[in-house]
This record gives C-alpha cells, structure tokens and sequence, in this order.
C-alpha cells in the first residue's frame, strides 16, 4: 500500500470539519478545547497545510479520539470485518518528523489498536498528555534503539525492550540512532 497522500490529507480535513459540525463547535471551540490554533485548524480544514502528528493527536482528544479513530474515520473503513489485512492497513507519514505509521489494527468496538511506526534516525515527536488521558499503551521495539523521554524519565530502549506508559505526561520519542527505529505501539482505552 502506498503511503497517504493528498486524498488522505483531503479526508482528514473533511472529517476534522464533519467531526466539529457534528458537535456545533466553532474553530474558536475546538482550538480552546484541543490546544491548537484556530488558524492552523482553519489551514488544515481548507486544505491549505498538512497537520502533523502532534496536531492531528491533540485534535483528535479534542472528539475524544484516539489518532487512529480519526484516522479510520477520515478514510471511511467498513468496520464489518474483525481482519486488517496487510494491504488495507492505512499508512500514514507525519510531515514533521517523516515517521510512518501503519494502523495494524483497530476497531471501534474492540479496546485494543496496534499501531507500526518506523522513525527515521535524527526524528523525534512530542506527543502531549492529553493524547494519553483516556488510554494505555506500551511500545515494543523491533529495531532500535529508540529514546523515550516520559514525564521527566528518560528511558532508553533497545530492540525486543517493552516500555508499558505511566500516568498521562508529556511524551518525546526520538531515534538518536544511524538507522530507521521501528517500533509497535499497543493501546488500549480507559
């Protein structure tokens, strides 16, 4: 499967708006409620800017989603079949870090998604707590190392290494290696 492009940048910003809409939310609304900025959501919503990862996850705790369920919801799945198969598991790229994300699995009615990143070297994210207040999650790395710095712990992982998360915090995950770190991230919601 190709990596999301520009119609994946489409859906999303038609479903950050159908998504606002359906909760009779202004911009004003929803930048107070997700932390980001009424003008960078209005960008995103006209199509005019990508929003990265860090964006998209404050966005989506501002609906009470995880990142994959606005993922999903902006690409329409059938939520019929309990089988992501390889070639339907929705790829997605941040455009500030060059991460790549592949949803592996996720289900509305199931609490547990998995998510695949590869972190290119150098490339690190900080992800907010509220991306973390209404979930559990644990990453597994299958090719390290991988740099994970978690409410003021630093915690420096290896390949085969699992870190289960504490309470919601700040969280920066960077590769400081030479090579693409990948990792699986395993949620589940509270």
């Amino acid at each position: 499967m190709d990596t999301l492009k520009d119609e994946t940048g489409a859906a999303i910003a038609r479903r950050i708006r159908l998504e606002r809409d359906a909760r009779g939310w202004s911009l004003a609304d929803l930048a107070s409620r997700s932390g980001v900025a009424k003008a960078t959501i209005s960008k995103i919503e006209r199509e005019e800017t990508s929003p990265t990862a860090v964006i998209l996850v404050r966005l989506a705790g501002a609906f009470d989603l995880t990142l994959a369920g606005l993922l999903l919801r902006a690409e329409g799945h059938d939520d019929a079949s309990r089988v992501m198969r390889a070639a339907q598991q929705p790829l997605w790229r941040d455009p500030d870090s060059g991460y790549l994300r592949r949803q592996v699995y996720a289900r509305p009615d199931h609490p547990v998604e998995i998510v695949q990143v590869d972190m290119p070297p150098g490339q690190r994210v900080v992800l907010p707590a509220s991306s973390y207040a209404h979930i559990r999650q644990a990453i597994w790395v299958q090719a390290g190392p991988l740099s994970v710095l978690e409410g003021g712990e630093q915690h420096r992982l290896e390949t085969g290494d699992c870190l289960g998360f504490g309470p919601p915090s700040e969280v920066t995950i960077a590769n400081e290696g030479e090579d693409t770190c990948r990792y699986l991230v395993v949620l589940s919601r509270s």
